[in-house]
């Protein structure tokens, strides 16, 4: 992955409304947008718009069915997605184990000090 498609990536799941289209389609494996509306609380030209973003970020693709168009999650990509969340989860998850600890660090040093002032 690119920075560039790893931005698209992040934006792209970053709205909520996104992810539910993203979800129903996961469930579903394929859709139309008209009937993504009808499950979902926003209307079919959010649905579309939401579409458009998913698709250029390469999470869905889409295919033409006679006059109707419908979408489908891209599962490489998708897995793809998945790998670089757990790779970013796991570096974050060692900052903050290295924050912790030079916090922890820090408020030991902080009260050993007081107590030394203390007796």
């Amino acid at each position: 992955m690119t920075p560039e498609s790893d931005d698209e990536l992040w934006s792209a799941i970053g709205d909520p409304s996104r992810r539910r289209v993203l979800d129903l389609l996961v469930r579903r494996g394929e859709a139309s947008a008209s009937r993504l509306a009808g499950q979902v609380p926003f209307s079919r030209q959010a649905v579309s718009k939401h579409l458009v973003v998913l698709e250029q970020a390469g999470l869905i693709s889409r295919r033409k069915h006679g006059r109707e168009v419908l979408y489908q999650v891209d599962a490489e990509r998708l897995d793809q997605a998945t790998r670089a969340m757990a790779e970013l989860a796991s570096q974050w998850d060692g900052r903050l184990n290295t924050i912790k600890r030079l916090a922890e660090a820090a408020h030991a040093q902080t009260r050993a000090q007081t107590q030394e002032h203390e007796a």
